[in-house]
């Protein structure tokens, strides 16, 4: 397996990146629910149809960060777990922002709406998603 990680020191977040399947949905679960299971991370962070794999990732308290979810294509679950927070564009032409709306809706998770496009790679979509992950891992060390 094709596993990058690394740690970013300005921020001190060591990052697992378990390459993923692109052709087959579950084979990417499958790698992904893996290397969760082995590492056991506080933050799970998915983007598009990253973020429908973490969606249905077996995770137990790791809190999710999902960027531009594409839950409704991928995948089968259909709610995100307590704690969630979603960042998404209303300019994404990939995943329609309202699908992270109902997302939102149903399940409580945070929507933010941030960025100008679907990668959400600009300094502001990426410094939210730094303070989400740090969030997340705070409420994780008081658990």
């Amino acid at each position: 397996m094709n596993r990058r990680s690394f740690q970013k020191p300005q921020h001190g977040h060591e990052v697992i990146n378990p390459a993923l399947n692109d052709d087959d949905f579950d084979a990417a679960l499958v790698t992904a629910q893996a290397e969760f299971d082995k590492h056991q991370p506080d933050v799970i962070v998915g983007s598009s149809r990253g973020g429908a794999v973490a969606m249905n990732v077996k995770s137990g308290n790791a809190r999710l960060v999902l960027l531009c979810p594409a839950w409704r294509k991928w995948g089968t679950v259909k709610k995100a777990k307590p704690g969630t927070v979603v960042l998404h564009s209303r300019a994404d032409d990939v995943v329609p922002f309202a699908d992270s709306e109902e997302l939102a809706r149903n399940s409580g998770a945070r929507l933010i709406e941030i960025g100008t496009d679907h990668r959400l790679a600009d300094p502001e979509p990426l410094a939210a998603m730094l303070r989400a992950c740090e969030g997340a891992t705070a409420s994780a060390e008081r658990r």
